[in-house]
């Protein structure tokens, strides 16, 4: 669980800095520096320990998923949204994971519905206002995108390490690489066709993304990954929430959005109720990491 909350911390502060110094950028040029940034950072044990080719061609399919394609959708919807309603509209991604799991294992606990419904419910007392002046509801289409692939991503993370044996951290560098040479074959296909993905860096904001790609992205999801695989899937899915009401008082205290500060604490308060109801011990979906 404390990778998941590690991780959780890390993510808080990304939306401030992607909606204040990344959003007129191209959203796929962001996620393909991200993503080569991260790659970099695993390719020493790209080298060290290489897998099968199917192994490898895998983890590379799945990256593309969960982190190429699912970045993708995601900075895009910055676009429309404020950032701590970004981070609001996440809030669906617990039920896709809940929702697949369950599909895989055919059967859904109850319990961990519940908890689910509840991290869900907290993150919507957030926005229980509707969206702000200036919100766009393609911003939300976009995101339920991003969160499917996330969501597909974790549920299928765990069978792709149990089928490959590799250790977290090499898998991990694999999915990276994947996800980065879609992202680039997107950007290359992008300026063929006339984009200009250059358009609009300043050195603030390669330096930010510098910082994404490195600290949130890199050491990010290799922490959520690894504590993904270590609980139920009824904690995955409240967890997934916890980084939401973390990111709007992060938005609102130290980048000055403007967020409904009781709402936040009303919406934390259900959230953790749903961690509580996930770790406690019952019948349903058996824990994600333990087979």
């Amino acid at each position: 669980m404390i990778h998941l909350v590690a991780a959780s911390l890390l993510w808080a502060f990304s939306f401030g800095l992607i909606k204040g110094q990344l959003a007129g950028i191209d959203p796929v040029a962001v996620a393909c520096g991200r993503l080569l940034l991260a790659t970099v950072a695993f390719l020493p044990l790209l080298v060290r320990r290489r897998p099968s080719r199917r192994a490898a061609w895998a983890a590379m399919a799945l990256g593309t998923v969960q982190f190429g394609l699912m970045y993708m959708l995601y900075i895009a919807s910055y676009r429309w949204l404020p950032a701590w309603m970004v981070a609001v509209f996440t809030i669906f991604t617990p039920l896709y994971v809940i929702l697949i799991a369950g599909l895989r294992e055919k059967r859904l606990g109850k319990r961990h519905i519940l908890a689910a419904m509840l991290a869900v419910l907290g993150a919507g007392v957030v926005v229980a206002r509707g969206l702000p002046v200036g919100a766009d509801w393609r911003g939300v289409v976009l995101l339920q995108g991003a969160n499917l692939c996330f969501a597909a991503g974790q549920v299928y993370y765990l069978r792709l390490r149990q089928a490959t044996g590799l250790p977290e951290a090499t898998l991990l560098g694999w999915m990276y690489l994947g996800a980065a040479l879609a992202t680039l074959t997107a950007v290359l296909v992008g300026w063929v066709a006339g984009g200009e993905p250059l358009a609009g860096w300043h050195r603030s904001a390669v330096g930010v993304l510098v910082y994404l790609g490195l600290v949130p992205t890199a050491v990010g999801f290799y922490l959520w990954n690894r504590g993904s695989v270590r609980v139920r899937a009824g904690t995955l899915a409240a967890a997934n929430n916890l980084k939401v009401p973390l990111a709007v008082l992060v938005s609102w205290l130290i980048f000055g959005e403007q967020a409904p500060y009781g709402q936040v604490l009303a919406g934390l308060a259900l959230i953790l109720a749903g961690l509580f109801v996930a770790t406690t011990r019952g019948n349903g979906i058996p824990a994600v990491g333990r087979r």
